[in-house]
């Protein structure tokens, strides 16, 4: 079985970043699979390849939870470029 991931592709200060908005749509299946998820999209000879993927969820304190994965798969727990380009994705959207 496969999924489709929509994404945008976004550069923030040097640093290319895959930002995956799961708050519109039926992803919440690959909550477990996100750091599996960024080792392979991530990846710059057989992925899309990025310094990161930026995943969008919903939040009761917030507009918008953004997880930030490496691509080693690991969690961190801030990235500004990430933000930064979090922040234009989000600029004007209905969503917020």
């Amino acid at each position: 079985m496969s999924t489709t991931i929509p994404f945008t592709k976004m550069v923030g200060a040097g640093n290319d970043f895959l930002i995956v908005d799961t708050r519109a749509r039926q992803l919440t299946l690959l909550g477990r699979a996100w750091p599996k998820i960024s080792r392979v999209l991530c990846d710059r000879r057989q992925g899309i390849g990025a310094d990161g993927l930026l995943v969008l969820e919903g939040s009761k304190a917030a507009h918008v939870r953004m997880r930030v994965f490496n691509p080693d798969g690991s969690e961190a727990a801030m990235c500004s470029n990430g933000a930064r380009c979090v922040a234009l994705y989000l600029r004007g959207r209905e969503t917020l």
